[in-house]
């Protein structure tokens, strides 16, 4: 039914919702609202294992590990530890994840019956205790979250349709601070999704940047930064760091009539504005 409502009507609906001040995981569980499937440990494994092998990666082994916006779970902190990592940060802008033990002590049979190493959460009864268990720390402050880390502290560090709800003053800050505490040798491979968060399309690039970046808009689970493709590979150069950009996917056409796109993007050409997603290595 979601799929079938105008952008529009999702956009009003969030937007109201939001207004009401609900808890997050009650939004979550009305459809409207999710950071990503990390729930199920199936997934969490393909999107680990993709970004490793993205990486030019086998394991990560003594490593330590970075997911930026694990979202809805911390299934990988368990994928971390099965993958032998020293310790994981899980960082993310709010407490979004689910805090149900019972969640992630299943998750943890899950993959012993896949005959992968798993922590002992049988006598868990906190987050806290799971947490420890799996050599894993989860901040929630964001931008703020990654500053708090040491310097060359990390090896490995990934992101799965992330980087595009960074919000647009913060997103440079934030790929300064990844390159900060990423180690001599790191490696970082994130997916970016460039569409709208409301209709996999363009209708985000509609709205005057004034009006987008009003925090109540932000706030209110559709937002993305809009920063197009080749600004934001540039974005990623200027770090400093070795970029390879993979998995270029487009629109075989422009989903929306550029007559509606706000003048900030509407001088763009097509094969700017026809990028959907995107995967990028940066070591």
């Amino acid at each position: 039914m979601r799929a079938l409502l105008p952008w529009q009507l999702k956009l009003l609906a969030k937007l109201l919702l939001t207004r009401l001040r609900l808890p997050y995981r009650l939004l979550a569980s009305l459809g409207m609202f999710r950071h990503g499937d990390m729930e199920d440990v199936d997934y969490a494994l393909g999107v680990f294992r993709k970004h490793l092998k993205q990486a030019g990666l086998n394991d990560v082994e003594g490593k330590v590990c970075l997911e930026l916006g694990p979202g809805d779970a911390l299934t990988s902190a368990l994928v971390t530890h099965a993958y032998g990592a020293k310790r994981c940060y899980l960082v993310d802008a709010g407490p979004f994840a689910n805090t149900r033990i019972h969640a992630y002590q299943a998750q943890s049979r899950q993959l012993e019956s896949q005959g992968m190493s798993a922590p002992d959460l049988s006598d868990c009864n906190t987050i806290e205790a799971f947490l420890s268990a799996a050599n894993s720390t989860y901040l929630t402050a964001g931008l703020d979250s990654l500053e708090r880390l040491p310097d060359d502290s990390v090896d490995f560090i990934w992101s799965h349709a992330v980087l595009e709800h960074v919000r647009l003053h913060e997103f440079d800050a934030t790929l300064r601070e990844l390159h900060r505490i990423l180690k001599p040798g790191g490696v970082m491979s994130h997916r970016v999704d460039l569409q709208d968060h409301l209709a996999a399309s363009l209708n985000n690039l509609r709205f005057r940047r004034s009006t987008w970046e009003q925090e109540w808009m932000a706030r209110s689970g559709f937002y993305t930064n809009r920063i197009r493709f080749s600004d934001m590979l540039g974005r990623f150069a200027r770090t400093g760091l070795e970029l390879q950009v993979d998995n270029v996917h487009r629109w075989d056409a422009l989903p929306v009539p550029r007559r509606v796109l706000d003048p900030e993007f509407a001088t763009l050409d097509d094969e700017e504005l026809s990028v959907r997603a995107f995967d990028a290595v940066l070591r």
